[in-house]
């Protein structure tokens, strides 16, 4: 019995790290210590497996959305950029990646290929989609209003003698060929019973107000914060525009909306829910303190002016987010008489291959509930 103890001992020596580089040889770990030592390191181990795991399901779980402004980061985008500072959109599981854009021509037909999975576009432009491609297979669908008057407007100098719409007979106008009042333009026209045609001369959109400044045109068609802005950056006092916006002058088109494909909405909607619910916060963060605000631009893009782009977002702000239709209607939301007619004037206007169906193109099924949408202060 004796021969046989010694014999396991021997066969099963002590667990001693004395042969392990910086160990003294006199240390000694007994095997039950050893196992104690394995077993923490199992379970070490085993926890790290269980968090990555977790992590990697947390991970899975965010719908990644790729996401295309109308325009540069200028302050108008801190209506979006905020909820990316705040982490809104990390708060509902999405992963969005928010990229500068070149117009909502642009915006609309990426959205329709699939680029891009959500935008902010003019809806003119989904309409002028609709009516061009009634068999498209991807259309874009507007689920949220955000301008709910359209941005555009004719502006002139003082000295131009340009007061009202009548003085712009036989005046030469300028926009670049997509800009969204020139486009609109036969509707505004139409509506103060201008008489005649109107040619308008294209140019870069750099360029629009410095031509003006220069006196190569009378009077030129662009968004109001942004044109007026623009002026400002010339040397052009306010007091010296004039301003003609096209709700002024029985124009009620809606303006900028948050768009989709009808092919993300299909395989999405909980995710586009998610998108609205945190935009809202965003935008009541927005509406609430624009100077806070713009440093969410300004962290997109650190060259901005931060006086100016604060001053061009709550002109947006006042002019077409609050503007009374927005209160009346309801942020987010649309009128659908007032749709349906700009969607027959938007036909007749742009020449579209077929008529426009408004309920193909909106939908509210996806808003926030009435206490989240109640953003305007």
């Amino acid at each position: 019995m004796l021969y046989r103890r010694a014999r396991s001992a021997a066969h099963f020596p002590a667990v001693t790290p004395a042969a392990e580089p910086g160990y003294e040889r006199s240390a000694v770990v007994p095997r039950a210590t050893a196992r104690r030592h394995v077993m923490r390191l199992a379970t070490v181990l085993g926890t790290a497996l269980v968090l990555s795991t977790q992590f990697a399901a947390t991970a899975r779980a965010q719908t990644k959305v790729r996401f295309q402004l109308d325009w540069r980061f200028e302050g108008p985008a801190a209506l979006f950029l905020q909820g990316e500072q705040k982490g809104y959109y990390k708060a509902e599981k999405l992963d969005v990646s928010i990229d500068a854009g070149n117009g909502s021509g642009n915006v609309v037909n990426r959205i329709a290929s699939g680029t891009y999975d959500m935008g902010f576009a003019d809806l003119a432009s989904v309409m002028e989609f609709h009516g061009n491609n009634p068999d498209a297979r991807n259309k874009p669908v507007a689920v949220m209003m955000v301008y709910n008057n359209t941005p555009a407007a004719v502006l002139a100098l003082k000295k131009s003698g340009i007061r009202a719409p009548k003085d712009l007979a036989g005046k030469r106008l300028g926009a670049p060929v997509f800009d969204a009042g020139r486009r609109a333009f036969p509707i505004f026209a139409k509506a103060n019973a201008l008489p005649g045609t109107f040619n308008f001369q294209a140019m870069d959109p750099t360029l629009r107000e410095t031509m003006l400044v220069r006196g190569d045109l009378d009077a030129i068609t662009g968004f109001s914060f942004t044109s007026i802005l623009n002026l400002n950056a010339r040397g052009v006092k306010d007091e010296d525009i004039v301003v003609l916006p096209y709700p002024q002058y029985g124009v009620k088109l809606y303006g900028n909306a948050i768009i989709t494909s009808e092919e993300f909405l299909k395989k999405n909607p909980e995710a586009v829910k998610a998108f609205l619910r945190a935009f809202a916060r965003s935008a009541r963060d927005v509406i609430a303190r624009p100077d806070e605000g713009i440093q969410s631009v300004k962290a997109r893009d650190g060259i901005i002016d931060v006086k100016l782009e604060t001053k061009r977002l709550k002109l947006a702000l006042d002019n077409v987010v609050r503007s009374p239709d927005a209160r009346a209607e309801g942020f987010g939301r649309v009128s659908k008489p007032r749709l349906s007619l700009m969607a027959s004037q938007v036909a007749d206007a742009f020449g579209t291959k077929a008529r426009i169906d408004p309920d193909a193109l909106w939908t509210d099924a996806y808003l926030p509930a009435p206490a989240e949408l109640d953003v305007l202060r």
